[in-house]
């Protein structure tokens, strides 16, 4: 049984192919919300912000961007975890005005909201701004594995909400994001564009 998950809001990214950088054995068609990775649309036009409050907001971005391959992803984080994310963003210096992801994770806000279609949990870590991702960073894909035996499946993402969990933690406590990440979540992602589609027609 999966535990609350709050909203931190929605993105629009593309899939990637796995670069030379990142662990062998990734699969083709990676989804994920840092733009470590993957090219993201972004929600405003100083382009700062690749956050946005609503599925239909991205869905029209989406739509705007005119690029093929681009998907909505609806990213919640689960409530137990939200106070640690909050204070690892206040360390980082992020401000918490109004619409931003802290504000948003602050509102908690239940997600999925709409649900859309669960693809699954993607370890991630906040940076001056940023989430990276545990596929960002060389060599964590391989280390969870043989600490933990978590390995990401289809899209490049863990399947079992249980397991995602106890390799964020595993990797938290090993410090091997260390110094860009030092507190890793396991952000549960949806596809909610095909959804929103269907309820705006």
């Amino acid at each position: 049984m999966e535990p609350d998950y709050v909203l931190a809001g929605y993105r629009v990214a593309a899939r990637a192919n796995r670069h030379d950088w990142q662990d062998a054995g990734l699969p083709a068609g990676l989804v994920s919300l840092s733009d470590c990775v993957v090219d993201l649309v972004s929600s405003d036009p100083i382009g700062w912000d690749d956050w946005f409050d609503g599925p239909q907001e991205a869905e029209i971005a989406r739509e705007r961007a005119g690029k093929p391959g681009l998907h909505v992803l609806g990213v919640g984080f689960a409530t137990a975890d939200v106070p640690g994310l909050l204070a690892d963003i206040a360390d980082g210096g992020w401000d918490a005005s109004a619409g931003s992801l802290p504000e948003r994770l602050a509102w908690r806000e239940r997600f999925p909201n709409p649900g859309g279609r669960r693809l699954g949990f993607e370890l991630v870590g906040f940076d001056s701004g940023c989430r990276h991702t545990w596929t960002c960073l060389g060599g964590l894909v391989s280390n969870v594995y043989r600490a933990t035996g978590v390995q990401p499946g289809i899209w490049g993402l863990i399947q079992d909400e249980q397991d995602a969990r106890r390799a964020a933690q595993w990797l938290t406590d090993s410090n091997l994001g260390d110094p860009k990440v030092f507190l890793w979540a396991a952000a549960l992602l949806t596809d909610v564009a095909r959804e929103t589609r269907t309820r705006s027609e």
